[in-house]
């Protein structure tokens, strides 16, 4: 499957679909529910650019280096 059909596939999804898929990875990927940074707000681009950064150093979402 590629990216258009990706996106396509998740803009199709309900609300609660996309919410528990996007859970899933986050659990996937050892991320937790408000692990990011206390009263910081995030805009989309920003945070894109941090998932794009954090897939390039797989070794940053290890939580032996925390």
């Amino acid at each position: 499957m590629n990216k258009e059909e990706r996106t396509k596939k998740f803009k199709s999804m309900s609300r609660m679909q996309r919410q528990e898929l996007i859970l899933k990875k986050m659990k996937e990927r050892g991320i937790e529910i408000g692990s990011g940074i206390p009263n910081k707000k995030y805009d989309s681009k920003e945070v894109y650019e941090l998932i794009h950064i954090a897939s390039c150093f797989p070794e940053l979402r290890s939580k032996k280096n925390i």
